[in-house]
């Protein structure tokens, strides 16, 4: 196991050892920008049933196509490195503010109904993960939450991925570095084969394969929320010689209208000098994010800073909604 990687027994949230949890959390949060939680509110039923669903679509409808993939592409007898796609195979279900689940095509009736409850979970374990974050920041409860609704809610997606074994592990990554630019992620990823790997100081840490655990990371809008005291972490995955990885990586993240500025509470102790993040709207930071995902996130952050100064946008207080 990676060394000290944090790992959070929620079952304590409810004991006497509440504030030493919370603690492990606000430090993860400052130090990791991941963490992974144990005795968690979803049940191990929906887990185990959600995880062979998904690996049987797999093998029925996504291993073949990805094979010619890789066959149309020369991708096995590759001899330089691959900067320019990842080992992967994937697809995205659409949870909030509208479903997609029934216009995906190839998905069993049970598997879509499977989806469903498990967003369901992780849409609430999202919610009070967020709560937790306030509290530990000395936000008011519901303030992530209050931030991240725009006017039609927040957008709420999983992208399903499954890491086929790869015969030049060396030469291409099963996804290239980059921090997530939305906002909390829950990640539920595959117990026997590992490959998720996250940046500490310079160095690349493996986050661990434990079984039944959903694995936590913030995303940037977190980052420029808290004006920098929580970070966005650079990961990839390492494509693996044997086994398929499953993830099933689910990002919950501010609507599309929902601006996005670091909260009054945590920049009115600051002087005159100090570095504040930029105001935005959601939506024009994925529409720039789109085109860098792959590059470091400090040129993004400036970016919307030069389009908040040049639009001279004074977006005020949020909005209470």
């Amino acid at each position: 196991m990676a060394e000290n990687f944090p790992i959070i027994d929620m079952s304590k949230l409810n004991t006497e050892e509440r504030a030493s949890a919370m603690e492990m959390i606000k430090d993860a949060c400052e130090n990791w920008g991941f963490f992974e939680l144990i005795n968690h509110p979803i049940s191990i039923e929906l887990m185990d049933k959600v995880e062979k669903l998904t690996k049987e679509h797999y093998k029925k409808c996504m291993e073949l196509r990805f094979k010619e993939m890789v066959a149309s592409k020369g991708l096995e007898s590759a001899q330089s490195e691959i900067n320019d796609l990842d080992w992967e195979s994937t697809f995205f279900l659409r949870h909030l503010p509208t479903s997609n689940i029934s216009e995906i095509p190839d998905l069993p009736q049970h598997y879509r109904e499977a989806m469903k409850e498990f967003a369901k979970e992780l849409e609430k374990l999202a919610e009070l993960l967020l709560d937790l974050l306030c509290e530990n920041l000395g936000l008011e409860k519901g303030y992530l939450k209050k931030v991240f609704h725009g006017s039609k809610g927040p957008n709420f997606g999983t992208k399903v991925s499954n890491y086929p074994p790869c015969p030049k592990p060396e030469l291409i990554k099963g996804l290239r570095a980059h921090t997530d630019a939305g906002g909390i992620i829950l990640l539920f990823q595959d117990d026997k084969v590992s490959g998720l790997q996250l940046l500490k100081d310079d160095k690349w840490i493996d986050v661990p394969p434990m079984r039944h655990s959903i694995v936590i990371n913030l995303g940037d809008q977190l980052e420029v929320i808290t004006n920098g005291k929580y970070k966005s972490v650079m990961h990839r995955v390492i494509a693996q010689t044997d086994g398929t990885r499953m993830s099933l990586a689910s990002f919950y993240n501010p609507g599309n209208d929902a601006l996005i500025s670091p909260a009054p509470a945590l920049v009115k102790e600051l002087d005159e000098t100090s570095q504040v993040y930029p105001k935005f709207v959601f939506d024009d930071y994925m529409k720039l994010y789109v085109g860098l995902k792959f590059q470091a996130k400090e040129p993004r952050f400036e970016a919307m800073k030069a389009m908040e100064a040049s639009s001279n946008l004074s977006l005020g207080p949020i909005a209470t909604v």
